[in-house]
């Protein structure tokens, strides 16, 4: 199976300017198609140093993918880059430039003389044209490694990456492997009590099953590489039985599945319409359920929290306003070593209310409260 290490490129990148969305998308490709991925690395535009670190990852894997600097101007040197890394000079392609011009001329524009660096690319390496940008890509093999050039410019990366990249890859190195991953969301419990609770998992080779912890939630992992997506879904499906079976309902959700998506869904079963008050979150939790399609009616954000001790009150206040079936109000109050989280959940029902301590960073308070008062929701078809 080969490996592979991804290297984005940009001074903008490696100064925060923008966020690196292309080594995602690169890397749930490799993992989808097989692929083992090593590292991936940032790097600004700086010919030498690109070089380098190409000639680093060639000497650890099979597959060197980059994006971005193969635009037209004096800091785009990838190509540059790629060929020094190779020992080798960059050469002009008198049909590279011509599919350069044809593409200016179908968008309505001219090229300009510095597009015609465009058509230079390392000696040896196989071009391809980009029918979705104006900078065609390349890929250098050399020896047993393969070093892929893909743009920056995200719609075109993803374009290339799946309709010329992959096919070129499968091809290359005959791969008939898939590596396939299921996801099991879970909200309520701890990192070290799902450790507690499937350490023994974790031990496995093939399956893996592996943890990420975040405020509120920890997502528990099953890869697999496989022969094919059947036999990969069949290996997965014991591993993820004897989850479910230990986690229960803490497992809120799989894969794509958002806890605000899977929380309505308990809402919207029962026919009941919904309201939010909060106070002391910044409007985190109104903004996250009014993207979500659900019964969610209305919401409102309070200033400050100095009426918590009328949450309750507040709460069903804006309830009858918006003639909703069930409200939940939450409130983020500061302690002397910690933030209390208030929250009530009313409903046709009953009325539910808790008092919780956070004590972890500040700014993802909003963020556990949220997981914390959803999960009240979600949990109203288990109890009932």
């Amino acid at each position: 199976m080969p490996s592979a290490e991804i290297i984005t490129i940009g001074t903008e990148l490696l100064l925060g300017e923008i966020v690196d969305t292309n080594a995602r998308f690169i890397a749930r490709k490799l993992r989808d198609a097989g692929i083992d991925l090593y590292r991936t690395t940032t790097v600004g535009d700086n010919l030498n140093r690109i070089a380098e670190i190409i000639q680093q990852s060639m000497q650890r894997c099979d597959i060197v993918i980059t994006t971005g600097g193969l635009g037209p101007t004096v800091d785009d040197p990838t190509r540059a880059a790629v060929a020094q890394a190779l020992g080798v000079e960059s050469e002009y392609h008198p049909e590279l430039w011509q599919q350069i011009q044809s593409r200016f001329k179908r968008l309505g524009r001219e090229p300009t003389d510095n597009n015609r660096r465009q058509a230079f690319i390392p000696q040896g390496a196989k071009a391809y044209e980009n029918p979705v940008g104006t900078a065609p890509i390349f890929i250098s093999e050399y020896m047993s490694k393969v070093v892929i050039a893909l743009p920056g410019v995200p719609s075109e990366m993803e374009y290339l990456m799946t309709h010329t990249i992959l096919p070129y890859l499968q091809s290359h190195f005959n791969m008939l492997s898939v590596i396939k991953t299921r996801i099991l969301h879970t909200v309520g419990v701890g990192e070290s009590q799902i450790d507690d609770c499937i350490g023994d998992l974790e031990q496995l080779t093939n399956p893996t099953v592996g943890l990420a912890a975040h405020s509120g939630q920890v997502d528990v992992r099953i890869t697999v590489k496989a022969d094919s997506d059947r036999t990969a879904e069949q290996l997965i499906e014991p591993v993820e039985a004897t989850l479910r079976a230990r986690l229960g309902e803490w497992i809120y959700g799989t894969d794509q599945e958002t806890l605000e998506e899977v929380s309505l869904r308990s809402l919207s079963q029962k026919n009941w319409t919904f309201t939010v008050l909060e106070a002391g979150l910044g409007g985190y939790m109104v903004r996250r359920l009014a993207n979500a399609k659900g019964p969610f009616l209305a919401g409102q954000v309070l200033v400050t929290a100095k009426d918590a001790d009328k949450l309750h009150e507040l709460t069903d206040n804006f309830r009858q306003l918006h003639h909703a079936d069930a409200g939940l109000g939450v409130a983020i109050l500061p302690t002397e070593d910690s933030l209390k989280v208030l929250s009530v959940l009313i409903t046709p029902n009953e009325t539910k209310q808790f008092e919780r301590l956070y004590g972890g960073p500040p700014e993802y308070a909003s963020f556990w409260a949220f997981n914390q008062c959803l999960d009240l929701i979600r949990r109203i078809n288990h109890d009932h």
